[in-house]
């Protein structure tokens, strides 16, 4: 029977405006750490969200979005307006986004006798100041009874001064147990590095499992002593909004299947096995193939990726 553990993830909701012209704006609910909690939630997770929404017409379209998939969405009670994002896509469906945000989360996340097996955090939460101090607060409580996994989620305009940008990603990244980015996001934060090597220095830094996305030649997973490969499935892809949080989401859906995630979890995630490696990639690659397949961070559901799990190749070393 697969586990089901409680997961909380932590980190912003963004109301992502997608600008596609000749046609009209259309508004996508998202947030990195938002479509993580969305898409945990659509395969059958017990589902937490600790964020920010505003009392707004677009803190409630992402707050529907996010219960109707059944996330508990817990807040700080701000009233600050919601973040939004202007997301312009090109003729390849690749998206560029223009921000209006700030974070400012307060309070605290449940400790001590937490229910909470696994937390997720990154992006913007993990490095905008003053609510950054909250999720690594809250990342750092948890980690005595939970596994944790951070994706940084680059922003370059968002991010500050690089080498303050590049100290805090590092810290999250030593505190976690799975480290999730895309070669974009490696290369602005060491320049001219290949991307294995950053995930190699990575891996040596803390992580059990660190995963690198390339978009459409795959994604690559290491794990100490042993590293996979995976290419992308041929897709029609309508845009790549959400893919990243897609890969995410199917990554630890996949973990918690093998019983790899929580403190008792922690031990066999580092004893991670090539062929359960292999069934990782491959959850994580087939649920972000259905994503980029469909307009919006609209990750799959369970019997989704199922279908698409049956048109993925397996991983290559």
């Amino acid at each position: 029977m697969p586990d089901r553990p409680a997961l909380l993830v932590i980190g912003e909701c963004v109301a992502d405006v997608v600008r596609q012209p000749p046609g009209a704006d259309r508004v996508h609910p998202g947030g990195s750490p938002a479509n993580v909690a969305h898409g945990l939630a659509r395969l059958g997770h017990d589902t937490t969200l600790f964020t920010q929404l505003g009392p707004d017409a677009h803190g409630r379209l992402i707050r529907d979005h996010l219960t109707r998939a059944g996330v508990r969405v817990r807040t700080d009670g701000a009233t600050a307006p919601t973040p939004a994002a202007a997301v312009t896509l090109d003729g390849h469906g690749r998206a560029a986004y223009t921000f209006d945000i700030g974070w400012s989360l307060s309070g605290t996340a449940p400790a001590g006798r937490s229910p909470y097996r696994h937390v997720h955090t990154g992006s913007v939460a993990a490095v905008m100041e003053p609510g950054a101090r909250t999720v690594l607060a809250a990342a750092e409580a948890l980690r005595d009874t939970a596994t944790v996994s951070y994706d940084p989620n680059v922003r370059p305009g968002l991010m500050g001064d690089r080498t303050e940008a590049v100290r805090r990603v590092e810290r999250c990244v030593a505190l976690s147990d799975v480290v999730k980015a895309s070669d974009e996001d490696l290369e602005w934060l060491y320049p001219g590095r290949p991307p294995e090597e950053s995930a190699a220095r990575w891996l040596d830094s803390g992580p059990a499992l660190v995963l690198v996305t390339r978009g459409a030649d795959g994604a690559l997973a290491l794990v100490p002593g042993t590293a996979a490969r995976a290419s992308a499935p041929a897709v029609r892809v309508a845009d790549t909004v959400g893919a990243g949080d897609a890969f995410m989401s199917g990554t630890l859906h996949a973990l918690a299947a093998h019983g790899l995630l929580g403190n008792g979890g922690r031990a066999r995630l580092r004893a991670l096995g090539p062929h359960t490696l292999d069934d990782v990639l491959r959850h994580a690659i087939a649920s972000a193939a259905v994503t980029v397949s469909r307009p919006g961070a609209l990750p799959p559901g369970t019997g989704e990726l199922a279908e698409a799990l049956g048109r993925t190749r397996g991983p290559a070393r």
